[in-house]
């Protein structure tokens, strides 16, 4: 498992290198999207944290925090909050099998808009809307959403293209 940040900034820096505008939101998506896709694939955990249900979608919130600051404009940096976070990143870029998940997730993603990964986190039965929705809409924000819930949705998409 990696920290989040870390996943974040290598999508941040794909998008420096390809020229590719990535907003917090966007960035918020592609994580928590590698992330269940990850489960999904190999039944494990990318991340070392636990995605929220907010009104917005899901969040990761490490990754919330850490770009924050940026609003709704283009991130133009990559942030080294953390040891932690340096030497994941490190990692990351060095490990063929991560880095090439995650490239393949970026290709798929990477023209999408903060706002489009956002509506395809809010359809029906994502693992969002059904943490969100189950207490029929009482839920309060911040609830954790499973990462068995995540896994058995990308497990279900990925049969689905298969």
């Amino acid at each position: 498992m990696y920290n989040s940040v870390s996943i974040a900034n290598f999508f941040i820096d794909k998008s420096f290198y390809e020229g590719v505008e990535i907003t917090p939101m966007k960035v918020l998506k592609l994580v928590y999207i590698a992330h269940g896709w990850h489960l999904g694939i190999t039944q494990k955990p990318l991340i070392n944290e636990q995605t929220e249900a907010w009104k917005y979608g899901p969040v990761v919130p490490s990754v919330y925090g850490t770009f924050k600051i940026f609003g709704k404009s283009d991130i133009n940096k990559v942030i080294m909050s953390s040891l932690e976070v340096k030497q994941d990143f490190k990692e990351i870029q060095q490990n063929e099998e991560i880095s090439a998940f995650l490239d393949k997730i970026w290709e798929v993603y990477k023209d999408y808009t903060g706002g489009d990964l956002s509506n395809l986190t809010h359809q029906s039965n994502t693992p969002w809307d059904v943490t969100w929705n189950k207490n029929n809409g009482s839920l309060k924000q911040g609830a954790i959403i499973p990462n068995k819930v995540i896994q058995e949705y990308y497990e279900n998409k990925a049969k689905e293209i298969l």
